[in-house]
């Protein structure tokens, strides 16, 4: 069993593609794109944490109990985190913010970027889709965005969340360095 993060599918939310350039011509194209990236990653015993706006409640196949229907699609076992479309569509997540230990790391796990907890080291988000994939909180705080527009519509891997941290973390030290420099 493995564990994936991820968010914003958006499953049915037409406008989502111009909103974000997605690279998808139909609503119908980008679902089955999120729905087969998915699944070739993540197995039907694998937990999935799912950061927010599964499902789009007015989109051409949203609305009510329509999340089932892409949910049944999709392997693994979600735990569903509450995004901002989610309190309309059925998906009844009570859950609005969430704290693992992880890798070693204590995490807070939100959709809004805004509910991130500065005192945690690491905080994972959605709801920001392409604006960034890492950033500084403060100075013992990193928030890491797991729309999938920023991870090429997969889902991802705790491995792959951290060789993210490491590369921000290298290039700000580079970054350092080079203005101590000048």
């Amino acid at each position: 069993m493995n564990y994936w993060w991820t968010s914003d599918y958006h499953f049915g939310h037409a406008n989502i593609i111009s909103y974000c350039n997605r690279p998808f011509k139909t609503v119908e194209e980008m679902n089955e794109v999120i729905i087969r990236r998915h699944n070739e990653r993540v197995k039907p015993d694998d937990t999935v944490f799912f950061l927010g706006d599964f499902i789009f409640k007015g989109g051409k196949e949203g609305g009510i109990e329509k999340y089932k229907v892409f949910e049944k699609r999709l392997n693994g076992k979600f735990i569903f985190i509450q995004g901002n479309h989610d309190n309309n569509n059925s998906l009844s997540t009570i859950i609005t913010k969430m704290y693992i230990h992880y890798g070693a790391k204590d995490i807070c796990m939100t959709h809004r970027p805004e509910n991130a907890d500065p005192n945690v080291p690491l905080n994972l988000c959605g709801h920001v889709h392409e604006r960034y994939k890492v950033r500084k909180l403060n100075e013992k705080s990193l928030i890491v965005n797991l729309c999938v527009e920023v991870w090429n519509y997969y889902p991802v891997c705790f491995k792959q969340i951290n060789s993210c941290i490491v590369e921000f973390l290298r290039k700000e030290q580079e970054q350092s360095k080079e203005g101590e420099i000048k």
